[in-house]
């Protein structure tokens, strides 16, 4: 077994066990809870899976940006949210049933639009891309839907017992983690240092940037639903981005440190936008009126 064979497996088991931990906690309530909410479904839809693939679309046509970028702005916009967002969820105020039913909802229905959206943007784009519905289906399922819905089954039937072991799961899920992606981050940080540039970082911040917006203006007028489908909307999975590029574009080597570099501006414009939403706001709130 290769060192990056190694690599892969680890990561898969850390995320596995991260959405199973998150699984233990959860109850089948939470994971239809968006198909008992219609509106705050249809504002997750809308903001999502047609705005961001819009405004990615108009970012890759509208400038000139290194190949590796389009691609992967183009992979970022049709991927759901990744395994590991109700934890950064749950640290932004959302509510368990709300996070975990975005979740729900988003790889379910990845698994209809990713190759609907894709076509769309090769025919106006131009840009050669195909995704099979089986393909995505293997993926969501493997990373987000089986791990979960085990984890809820088992609390079901033995909630006692899930209650003990989740915490300790998430702690193994979470080293597993970090040994998988510190070496990947490492050459994938050093690849990305070539594409800054060209309005590279500043498009990949704008994609983030106005995600959260669109996003936190969509959640309804509950501040916590705002928080959650900002961050949702800004965070994507980068195991199905990843696989995206990959099996359209397997030359572009720089594709996948594009994914990477975002996930790091991503992260870096999440933990800003909190800080600068609370210091415009006014005391009346009309962010929550209007969304009302």
């Amino acid at each position: 077994m290769t060192l990056q064979t190694l690599i892969v497996l680890v990561l898969k088991i850390s995320i596995f066990l991260s959405v199973f931990a998150l699984g233990l906690r959860a109850t089948f309530a939470d994971a239809t809870f968006l198909f008992r909410r219609p509106k705050l479904a249809v504002r997750g839809f809308l903001s999502m899976s047609v705005l961001m693939p819009l405004l990615a679309l108009v970012l890759v046509m509208a400038f000139n940006l290194n190949p590796a970028v389009k691609i992967a702005l183009v992979a970022l916009s049709v991927s759901p949210v990744p395994p590991i967002f109700p934890k950064s969820a749950r640290r932004a105020g959302g509510t368990e049933d709300y996070t975990i039913g975005l979740l729900v909802g988003t790889v379910l229905i990845a698994i209809v639009l990713i190759p609907i959206t894709i076509e769309l943007f090769e025919r106006v784009a131009g840009v050669p891309l195909h995704m099979s519905a089986q393909s995505i289906a293997t993926i969501v399922f493997t990373t987000a839907l089986a791990p979960l819905l085990a984890g809820i089954g088992l609390r079901a039937v033995a909630s006692w017992f899930a209650g003990r072991v989740a915490k300790p799961i998430g702690m193994v899920a979470t080293v597993l983690m970090i040994l998988s992606a510190l070496p990947v981050l490492f050459v994938s940080v050093r690849a990305s240092l070539a594409l800054i540039g060209d309005g590279t970082l500043l498009s990949l911040a704008a994609f983030a940037l106005i995600g959260y917006l669109v996003g936190y203006f969509l959640g309804g007028p509950a501040p916590e639903e705002r928080s959650v489908l900002a961050l949702a909307t800004a965070s994507r999975h980068p195991g199905i981005a990843v696989a995206i590029a990959h099996a359209n574009f397997p030359e572009q080597k720089l594709a996948i440190p594009a994914i990477v570099l975002y996930l790091i501006v991503c992260a870096v414009v999440t933990s800003l936008a909190p800080k600068l939403m609370k210091k415009t706001r006014t005391p009346a709130d009309p962010i929550g009126q209007a969304a009302s």
